[in-house]
């Protein structure tokens, strides 16, 4: 913009003077090459010639210009003018050539560097040779014009010829040589404060006269102030091998020194020791220069870092927890084995008092042991796999709910005396085989039969059901099978022979359902989540986050308020139902899939069993003070299970009464740890 400015006026004073106007402009692109500013006369104080510039008479007309000024072209763009001349009449647009003709054209003729494109006029103007070397000297960073002198001598506008006052004649003011009074008191303030000692003087420093040569510029006391001052590592201080007459010890042989030539460059000892008769005998160092380059390298250039360390012991990191001998009793050590399953031990549950346990194979059968015996009582054939099995909670209702494919079978078990077996009987009696929903309407997908072969109750569902649990009362029951909808869990009544959906929908497949040990709360847990429902208000409470990959099992604390899940990846979560949704701890404990979990009734004690063969007991103490957190500690890992194509130990359960565990693998065995 600055060269266009220049041309104009240079243009302007032109026209002026009655010579013909050579290119008036507000924006111009140039449509050749810019090498002719470069091949044109290289002399600058030449003068341009001009003699064949004169124009004739037919020049002296000038063109009509474009009189729109600032006004952008773009608004004419799909006009036929390109604007108005200074009477106001349009400027027709000027029929643009092909640009291969124009390509042509601009090759073949010699002056094309000097012209330049007018958008405002739609015309095509050539610059003179004076123009070109006004552009040539703004673009070197000179003077537009040759005759501007910038190193012009100075004239001095002031007049110092017989002139003894020449800015004023005035009079010295009395101030200036008066003392202040104000800086007199404050002069004698601060010489009060100094003999008071309020102010305090530094004493001037005194350099030391000796100082070490290879100590640590650390300890200097003037760079130390300094916060930012980070030392530089000192090189390493020279030793024998470095002596220019160590001893033979240090002298390599000529076998060594040939397998340094094979190691690696890295790996290559950087100095070998020689032995010279004097310090005359001794050569110029020959890396001098290359070590003193890299030593100002490691210097200047690599950044340092200052490392605060600490010093902490580590044991004072770890958690103080309580030792094991405090927190007994708690299983440690197989005290018996139940034999006589053929296949995998799917599940296992403890009857009410802790004297008989019941157990469910995949050889399709389910067997009664006494616990203290090892003895086996009685056995129920199927033919099919047995899922799962689970005990009344009441003493008196010696019921045994097991699952096989899609029925669920109530037996009963034949303990108890002659009233107990009066009542079992009369419950596990069905006089009718149709069933009624909430809305009083027949279902057929749910039905209560009776089974003669079992002396019990056969109910039909109409996919696998994985578990069976029942409620604390002993009347009511739920079934878990993998649907995503409301039909997945179902609630049985045992004394009505009534089946009801689950009243909530789903999100996600669900895995177990367990009632709460105390209140009207349901847990639902699918593979990502655990829902609570509470089944008087029908409405959702608390959405439990895991953040595991699948959930596997879950198991309530018996005063209700925690949780623990298990996981196919291992993972162990302890919710606190009172602290927040969040896993309270993660305890990364199995390397394989956790099949259950389990708390125990009375105890402070809960446990995992795993496919790694494995059963995991912990101490879990929840105190009544809800400022307090549990208390968790692992105590035994109990071993002894074989693995079997991949399993390990599926399932595990404690006594009711005693401080024993329960584990059923894969092996077809039953173990039975105690304190």
């Amino acid at each position: 913009m600055i060269l266009l400015r220049i041309i104009n006026q240079q243009r302007s004073q032109k026209l002026v003077t009655a010579k013909p106007l050579e290119m008036r402009y507000m924006g111009f692109h140039n449509t050749g090459s810019n090498e002719g500013l470069a091949n044109e006369g290289q002399s600058e104080d030449s003068e341009p010639d001009l003699g064949g510039e004169e124009s004739d008479s037919s020049e002296d007309e000038v063109a009509p210009r474009n009189t729109v000024g600032d006004v952008p072209l773009e608004w004419y763009r799909d006009e036929k003018h390109i604007g108005y001349d200074i009477a106001g009449k349009k400027l027709k647009k000027k029929e643009k050539q092909d640009k291969l003709d124009s390509f042509l054209a601009n090759v073949d003729d010699s002056k094309n560097w000097r012209k330049i494109y007018d958008e405002y006029n739609d015309e095509e103007v050539e610059l003179t040779k004076e123009e070109t070397k006004l552009i040539r000297r703004v673009l070197k960073g000179k003077a537009p014009h040759g005759d501007f002198d910038p190193y012009a001598p100075y004239v001095d506008w002031f007049k110092w010829e017989d002139s003894k006052h020449p800015l004023s004649n005035a009079p010295e003011p009395k101030s200036r040589f008066i003392p202040s009074k104000w800086e007199a008191k404050k002069v004698l303030g601060l010489v009060r404060a100094i003999r008071k000692g309020l102010i305090k003087f530094d004493k001037p420093k005194e350099e030391p006269r000796f100082y070490m040569l290879w100590g640590d510029d650390a300890s200097s006391s003037e760079k130390t102030g300094h916060l930012s001052y980070i030392p530089a590592p000192k090189p390493n201080l020279p030793g024998h091998e470095e002596s220019y007459n160590p001893s033979l010890e240090y002298i390599p042989t000529q076998e060594e020194i040939n397998s340094y030539q094979l190691m690696d460059e890295e790996d290559r000892p950087k100095f070998i020791p020689k032995r010279f008769t004097s310090l005359r005998s001794i050569p110029a160092y020959e890396n001098a220069v290359k070590d003193s380059f890299e030593r100002c390298l490691d210097l200047y250039l690599c950044p340092r870092v200052r490392k605060k360390r600490i010093n902490i012991d580590p044991e004072s990191l770890k958690p103080k927890l309580p030792s094991r001998k405090d927190l007994k009793p708690y299983p440690a050590t197989c005290y018996l084995e139940y034999r006589g399953h053929k296949g995998a031990v799917m599940s296992i549950s403890t009857e009410a008092s802790g004297q008989w346990i019941a157990s469910g194979s995949s050889d399709g059968t389910v067997r009664l042991w006494e616990v203290e015996t090892c003895r086996c009582i009685k056995v129920w054939e199927f033919g099919e796999v047995v899922q799962y099995v689970a005990w009344n909670p009441l003493p008196e209702l010696p019921i045994l709910a097991v699952s096989v494919g899609q029925d669920v079978f109530l037996l009963n078990t034949g303990l108890g005396n002659e009233e107990t077996q009066r009542k079992v009987k009369e419950l596990l009696h069905v006089a009718t085989s149709t069933v009624l929903d909430g809305s009083g309407n027949k279902v057929s997908a749910w039905n209560w039969l009776q089974d003669d072969k079992h002396e019990g109750i056969r109910l039909q569902h109409f996919k696998t059901v994985y578990s069976v649990e029942w409620h604390r009362k002993g009347d009511y029951f739920s079934t878990v099978m993998p649907a995503g909808d409301s039909k997945a869990i179902l609630i049985h009544q045992l004394s009505k022979k009534f089946t009801q959906r689950h009243p909530f929908k789903l999100h996600g497949l669900p895995v177990s359902a367990v009632f709460h040990p105390t209140r009207s709360i349901f847990f639902v847990s699918t593979k990502k989540n655990v829902r609570v429902y509470d089944l008087l208000k029908q409405k959702l409470i608390k959405k439990l986050e895991t953040g595991l990959r699948e959930v596997s099992s879950i198991s309530v604390h018996p005063a209700g308020d925690n949780v623990i899940v298990g996981s196919r990846d291992g993972k162990l979560c302890w919710f606190d139902m009172d602290l927040s949704s969040k896993p309270y701890k993660v305890l990364k404990c199995h390397p394989k899939d956790i099949n259950n979990v389990a708390f125990h009734r009375s105890y402070p004690l809960f446990a995992s069993c795993s496919d790694d063969c494995t059963a995991y007991v912990f101490h879990g103490m929840v105190y009544s003070d809800l400022n307090q957190n549990p208390l968790i500690v692992p105590l035994e890992i109990l071993r002894g299970h074989a693995s079997s194509n991949g399993r390990g130990v599926l399932d595990c359960k404690f006594h009711p009464r005693q401080p024993w565990l329960f584990t059923a693998g894969a092996d077809s065995l039953i173990k039975l740890y105690c304190h």
